[in-house]
């Protein structure tokens, strides 16, 4: 299996977390219950980002920075994980609350600027050999994590 394909099935199962969290963030109450759903989704982001920046953007930054994109995936990345980060700091529950909802936010719209730009770039200018390739070298990572 390619890497895009894999990255892209990963985004699918984000979006059904982002999902879930758009819909139980109106109910929940506490500080401590926002503070844990977003730990939750940082932990995740960051397993997916490294991932994907390790595997996908390392050998395509030339061509990002060529199109003018390599600083705008760094800002993005940069802008999720401020706002995940604050809310740790937060006060209150509405601070918290639009911290998180505006951290969703951002990575959906990252997500989609990945799948219009990075994926069809990475098919188009890597052979699908070295995509399945660096899929094999997903799997094996995946394969090498505890538990």
């Amino acid at each position: 299996m390619k890497i895009t394909d894999i990255l892209l099935a990963e985004h699918i199962v984000f979006h059904n977390i982002f999902d879930h969290i758009e819909k139980t963030l109106p109910r929940l109450r506490t500080l401590a219950e926002i503070r844990a759903m977003a730990a939750m989704l940082e932990d995740l982001l960051r397993g997916h980002s490294q991932t994907e920046d390790e595997l996908l953007l390392a050998p395509l930054e030339h061509y990002l920075e060529q199109i003018g994109q390599r600083d705008s995936f760094e800002h993005e990345h940069h802008e999720i994980d401020a706002n995940l980060l604050k809310i740790q700091q937060a006060r209150t529950v509405p601070e918290a609350r639009r911290l998180l909802q505006h951290a969703v936010a951002y990575s959906r719209k990252h997500f989609d600027h990945e799948e219009r730009i990075v994926f069809p770039l990475a098919e188009k200018v890597m052979k699908a050999s070295t995509l399945r390739e660096l899929g094999r070298t997903w799997l094996r990572k995946r394969d090498a994590l505890p538990g």
